[in-house]
This record gives C-alpha cells, structure tokens and sequence, in this order.
C-alpha cells in the first residue's frame, strides 16, 4: 500500500506545489529588488490561461514537436514520484534509484532540445546547442553528488539513502556530504535555467538558453513546459533537501507523519528557493564561455565528494 501512495499522492502534491515554488521565487526576487511583483500564485494564472489558448504550431514542425511537451511534463511526473518529498515507503521501489530519476530528466532535456531544432528556427538551433554543452557537465555531476551518498548506504535507492542519513546523523555534517550538496545546488541553477548559468526572466537572444528552446510553443503546449520546467525545479530542490537533510520525512502513511512530512518539505524547499532568489539577486548571468568553468567546478566537488567517502571509511 505504501507503495501506490508514494506513485500517486506525491506526483499530485509536486504537482500542486511546483507553480508556487516558481512564483515564490519570482515573488522574492521583487521584494529583494524594492519592487512589488506579481503574488506567488500567479505561476497558476498564467498555466490556466495557456490551457485555454489556442496552440499555434509551425507548418515544418513533426512530431517530435508536438510530442515534447507531453515527454518533458510526464518524465517530470514520473521523477517526482521516485523522489522522496513527503513520503519514504518502508519498501524500495523498482525503479526508485538515482539512475533511473537522472536520466529521465535527461529524456526530457534531450526531447526538448530536438524540438529546438525541429522547426528550423534560428533560435531553437541555438538554444539546443547551447543546452547540450550545459547538459553534458551537468548530468554527470548529478549522478555524482547522489553516488557520494550511495557508497555510504550501500545502494543507489532513495529509500535506504535516507534511512542511512537518519540512522547515522554525523555523517550529515561529513565533508562528503556538503561538498556533494554545494555541487547538486549548483547544478540545479544549471538544469533548471536559473542565474548565474541563464537569465528565467529574459527573451535576450544572445543569453537566452532554455527560452530559446521554447519560442516557437504556445498555448497548452507551453503550458505543458511551464509546468514541467517548474516541476523540474522542484525535484532537484527535493533531492537536495530530502537526500541531504531527510528529517522530517513519513515513513508511514499516518495522517499525523503525513502532516509533518509536508510541512517540512515545504519548509525546506521554501528556504532553498529562498537561498536561489538572494543569490539571482546578487550575482549576474555569466558568459557562456564561462560556464563550463562553473560546470566543471561542480563536477570536480563532486568527484571529491566520492573520493571522501573512501577515504572516511
């Protein structure tokens, strides 16, 4: 039973959570700017409103066109419900490990980029190439940093992960585990277009990478995307709370555990979109040939991370 909860409550609370997580962010950002700016709900206004709208969809575009949003929103939901957000089921899951949720969001991402390309746009061309360079040092690095914390569990499933992290508290505080969390953060700024790697909140076409991407899409396909891109954001936030600082989760399908496990979700994810929204408001977007600077760091701290926990046994 635990099991079908995890596969169905937690994508419909991601789900729930995902638009506002993003619009939080906007929200603070604006406070932080000495400017009004749009409530945090506000995410969910603009979705509503693309649904509505017609889709206009380009006379050279195939398939993988239209199919992208559908793969980049479902990879999104699929990954969600392997990570754990509010819930650990006291069963593994079968396909609930660091690989499987790693390169579905790859799926996604590579989707995506083909749609860049699919309807000829200059634009697209160049906002899949530029996704690819950031993607290839960047999934790496994912894989990595979570690894760090597999070795020491003794598997690459969430579940005993966590119960590993909980059983053996200090290691928490283990240079392994924070060079790891400082390379995941880093690479969610990545994967998820934030600053100082892409600017969310700019059609500059010669800095845009992520928008570029999507240009040609509109209505409930952008829609789609949104929601998926927002999703995205809310899954990497998620494996670096929960994986890194799992107190707080349920381990059981109690209404109270339940009740608790969502608080701290929220709360966690509230603090790291925090941290991302001072941080977009003190750093300025880098050059692209500078990225892989950034990008390779990561990777080397996630390396080290690995390299820790040998060294530590």
């Amino acid at each position: 039973m635990s099991r079908y909860a995890v596969l169905v409550v937690q994508p419909l609370v991601a789900l729930g959570l995902a638009p506002g997580l993003v619009g939080f962010v906007r929200w603070l950002k604006a406070r932080l700017q000495s400017r009004r700016g749009a409530p945090p709900w506000q995410p969910y206004f603009e979705i509503r409103k693309l649904f509505g709208k017609e889709a206009v969809v380009s006379h050279t575009a195939s398939w993988i066109f239209r199919a992208t949003p559908f793969v980049v929103f479902g990879t999104s939901v699929v990954v969600a419900s392997l990570v754990p957000l509010i819930l650990v089921p006291a069963s593994p899951l079968v396909a609930g490990d660091v690989f499987a949720a790693v390169y579905l969001l790859l799926l996604g991402t590579f989707f995506l980029a083909l749609a860049g390309l699919d309807t000829g746009s200059p634009f697209g061309g160049m906002g899949a190439s530029r996704e690819m360079t950031v993607v290839a040092l960047t999934e790496p690095t994912v894989a990595l940093s979570i690894v760090a914390l597999a070795l020491s569990a003794g598997s690459t499933n969430f579940s005993q992960i966590v119960a590993r992290t909980i059983a053996e508290p200090a290691a928490a505080l283990g240079p392994g585990h924070l060079l790891a969390f400082i390379a995941l953060f880093v690479v969610t700024l990545a994967e998820t277009g934030r600053l100082p790697v892409d600017n969310p909140s700019t059609h500059l076409e010669l800095t845009m990478i992520h928008e570029a991407m999507v240009l040609e899409y509109s209505g409930p396909y952008l829609a789609l995307i949104e929601w998926g891109s927002a999703l995205k954001l809310l899954v990497f936030l998620a494996l670096a709370a929960n994986l890194f600082i799992p107190w707080g989760l349920a381990f059981a399908l109690a209404p109270g555990a339940l009740a608790i496990g969502l608080a701290s979700a929220i709360v966690k994810l509230g603090a790291l979109a925090a941290t991302i929204a001072v941080l977009e408001t003190r750093v300025a977007k880098l050059r692209l040939f500078r990225v892989p600077e950034l990008l390779s760091a990561s990777f080397v701290l996630a390396l080290l991370a690995v390299m820790s926990t040998f060294l530590v046994r």
